[in-house]
C-alpha cells in the first residue's frame, strides 16, 4: 500500500517551503494540485517533473475513492493546494477523511499556513483562537455574526478584497465598533501589508484605500465585564 502526503505550498515567497516537502513531492509517483497551471510554476522552479493530475473543489467528492484506491494499489500521492496548507479553507478535507475510513496511511508535513502569521503579526492574543475560515456569504450569515459576537478567543477569517469592507461594515454593527482588529494582506509577498486599529479605523482606511490581494482578518475577541471594569479602572 502506498500513502498519501498533505503538502503545505507556499504562500507567497517561493522560498517559504521546507527541504522535506520538495524531497516529497520529487519521490511519490503522482501530485494532486488544485490548479495544475498555478502549481506548474512551483514546480518547475525547483526542477520536479512528478507527474501532476487536477484535484479540486468541483470534483474532489467523486474523485477521493478512486484516489484511495490508487493508493491502496501501491501509488505514493502528494496533494498540494494553489497556496498553503491542504484541507484548511482548500481542497483536501474529503479525500483525507476518506482515506482515513479506509485504513489508508495520510501524513501530513508541516508547512506554510497563511492565518498563523497574520494571527502573530495582529498583536491581539494569540494563546486562544478560533479559526472561522470565510464567513456564509449568503444563508446563514447573520446567525453566525450574533454567534460570533459573543466569542471570548480571538477570531481569525479569510476574505475576499471584493468583500472586505462588507465584512468590517457588519462586524462593527454585530462586534462594536471599537473592537479591536487587524487586517493581514499578501502575507509573504512584495507588497505585504498590516492594517491595525479598531473596527471603525480600519474601515476609514479602506474607505480611502482600495483593499488589493489575499487577506486574513483578525478581530479580537469579546472582554467580559469584569475584565473591561479592570481596565477602566487602570
Amino acid at each position: 500500500m502506498g500513502k498519501l502526503y498533505i503538502v503545505p505550498t507556499p504562500v507567497g515567497n517561493l522560498s517559504d517551503i521546507t527541504l522535506r516537502a520538495l524531497e516529497v513531492l520529487k519521490e511519490v509517483d503522482l501530485i494532486l494540485a488544485e490548479d495544475t497551471r498555478t502549481s506548474s510554476v512551483l514546480l518547475r522552479h525547483y526542477e520536479i517533473r512528478t507527474r501532476m493530475e487536477s484535484h479540486h473543489k468541483f470534483n474532489e467528492h467523486r474523485a477521493a475513492a478512486g484516489v484511495c484506491e490508487r493508493i491502496q494499489a501501491g501509488l505514493n500521492v502528494a496533494l498540494i493546494s494553489d497556496a498553503g496548507t491542504p484541507g484548511i479553507s482548500d481542497p483536501g478535507f474529503f479525500l483525507v477523511r476518506h482515506c482515513v475510513a479506509q485504513g489508508v496511511p495520510v501524513e501530513t508535513l508541516p508547512g506554510a499556513t497563511a492565518f498563523v502569521p497574520a494571527l502573530v503579526s495582529s498583536g491581539l492574543p494569540c494563546d486562544r483562537f478560533v479559526f472561522e475560515g470565510f464567513l456564509p456569504v449568503k444563508k446563514g450569515r447573520q446567525t453566525r455574526l450574533k454567534q460570533l459576537a459573543q466569542e471570548e478567543r480571538t477570531l481569525i477569517f479569510y476574505e475576499s478584497p471584493y468583500r472586505l469592507l462588507k465584512t468590517l461594515e457588519q462586524l462593527s454593527e454585530f462586534f462594536g465598533a471599537q473592537r479591536p482588529c487587524a487586517v493581514c494582506r499578501e502575507i509573504s509577498k512584495l507588497h505585504e501589508e498590516t492594517v491595525r486599529g479598531t473596527l471603525a479605523e480600519v474601515i476609514a482606511h479602506f474607505k480611502e484605500k482600495e483593499p488589493k490581494g489575499e487577506i486574513v482578518l483578525i478581530v479580537g475577541g469579546r472582554e467580559d465585564e469584569g475584565k473591561r471594569s479592570d481596565h477602566q479602572e487602570l
